[in-house]
């Protein structure tokens, strides 16, 4: 392939633990057949949530089945995405997050149940023009911009041409109101031509070009291996324009957030697990599935919504997906089994507290295990929720739970709720201790750490 399409050099692209792709570029000619039994050496201990310094030797063994071309380079590079392994046992590494997804496919299969966990995420992000921030020992500030922003309509901009989204009416405006469509019509057309199957794009609720696009749904590891793709060229096309994304689930005060509805489904010789003749036309299996959702949901968020800016999305009372319940088509509940198709191969549930600021790798695994804990156990995910839940008395509220309020809750939450994830050494104990603790001093901590601009609306003068 690096022959055929004229590389010259070849990147090898790994996770971080929190969630971010990390590389190192050789030229062609390291790439040998030995290399992909040998690997390539790297230091661990420079990476997020990994190695000691004192054993910090690793490995990364490049997967020849995810060979793409890169894109974006000036130079042809071919890309290949990465194992980590132990130089010395030669082990894979139990906090590479590739592997705990790799180790949760391979469980789906040992069990029987199925050979076939599929995953289909819709990640929301933003498009913007600027953004600036510091943070130091006297001050504190953020600063988001974007031509699209409503806040705008009012600026000289030589001229101001209008047509900019109002809050909340973002979805689904033509262009003008819609500036981004060429932006996100070409990294369609880039994923497509890397062989990633995109489903849709549009502009989605908020003002200041906030945006979603749909890959079509995938096994988990590959799924996962695409997110990261979908990522890195969403920031590199937005770059080409002179903007930037964030990901970030909730960087607007006063609008909608950014989430990451996941729909989840169990296949088997190529039949689909989850229809059935129950509620909303799913199987006794799928209402299990969803038991261990809701159940293990509190946990869960420490890895699907794994920072503290993710809990300035869920709040309770506004549209965010805050209630453990289930319904076929109540937006607010935790998840939702859609309802576009009577067909039993587009049986499916939708897990909508996700965001995409999760590690994809770790937050499919985490969910399809607590799926899979409640086919096992047989959990009854109970009524569904059907009603308006903006309708409900104080009475029937308090009776729906719902996730965490912080991520410090979270991972409390997965503190007391995780050997559903330590079955088949999916999760390793370390892993998840390495997780709580990495989260805890570098990101509740820090935050907690900080005095709040808007404290000082609230408490200068007292």
């Amino acid at each position: 392939m690096a022959a055929d399409k004229g590389a010259k050099v070849f990147d090898l692209r790994f996770l971080d633990f929190p969630g971010l792709w990390q590389h190192m570029t050789h030229p062609m000619s390291e790439l040998t057949e030995d290399a992909f039994n040998e690997g390539f050496g790297f230091d661990g201990s420079s990476i997020r949530g990994w190695q000691a310094i004192n054993a910090s030797d690793m490995l990364v063994m490049p997967d020849p089945t995810t060979a793409r071309m890169d894109p974006f380079m000036k130079e042809p590079t071919l890309v290949m995405i990465c194992d980590i392994v132990d130089p010395l046992t030669h082990e894979h590494y139990t906090r590479d997050p590739r592997n705990i997804a790799k180790k949760a496919e391979a469980y789906v299969k040992a069990g029987g149940l199925a050979d076939t966990a599929y995953v289909g995420p819709e990640a929301e992000f933003f498009i913007l023009d600027d953004i600036r921030y510091d943070n130091n020992e006297h001050s504190a500030y953020y600063f988001v911009d974007s031509v699209e922003g409503e806040w705008n309509t009012g600026r000289v901009e030589g001229p101001n041409l209008g047509y900019k989204p109002r809050y909340k009416e973002g979805y689904f405006p033509v262009p003008p109101s819609d500036s981004m469509h060429d932006i996100r019509t070409e990294m369609i057309l880039i994923m497509e031509k890397l062989g990633i199957h995109v489903e849709t794009h549009h502009h989605e609720v908020a003002t200041a070009g906030q945006a979603e696009i749909d890959m079509r749904f995938n096994s988990l590891v590959a799924m996962a291996d695409n997110l990261m793709w979908y990522k890195y060229i969403i920031k590199n096309v937005a770059r080409r324009y002179n903007k930037t994304v964030t990901f970030m689930p909730k960087p607007l005060f006063n609008d909608n957030g950014s989430g990451m509805h996941v729909h989840q489904s169990l296949w088997k010789d190529g039949q689909p697990l989850f229809a059935g003749d129950g509620y909303a036309g799913v199987s006794q299996m799928c209402l299990n599935y969803i038991g261990g959702i809701l159940k293990h949901a509190p946990a869960l968020c420490a890895f699907v919504a794994p920072t503290t800016n993710s809990y300035k999305r869920l709040v309770p009372g506004f549209e965010a997906p805050v209630n453990l319940a289930y319904s076929s088509r109540n937006r607010s509940a935790a998840v939702r089994i859609p309802m576009y198709s009577s067909s039993p191969k587009a049986k499916r549930i939708e897990v909508r507290f996700p965001d995409p600021s999760c590690n994809g790798y770790l937050a499919f695994s985490a969910m399809l295990m607590a799926g899979l804990d409640g086919i096992e156990n047989r959990i009854d995910p109970g009524e569904p929720l059907d009603k308006d839940i903006y309708a409900l008395t104080p009475a029937e509220l308090s009776k729906v739970p719902s996730v965490p309020g912080s991520l410090e809750g979270a991972l409390d939450a997965l503190e007391q709720d995780h050997d559903f994830l330590l079955k088949g050494d999916v999760f390793t104990a370390d892993a998840i201790d390495t997780w709580l603790d990495y989260k805890r001093s570098n990101e509740v901590n820090e935050v907690r750490l900080r005095p709040h601009p808007f404290e000082f609306k609230l408490y200068f003068d007292i």
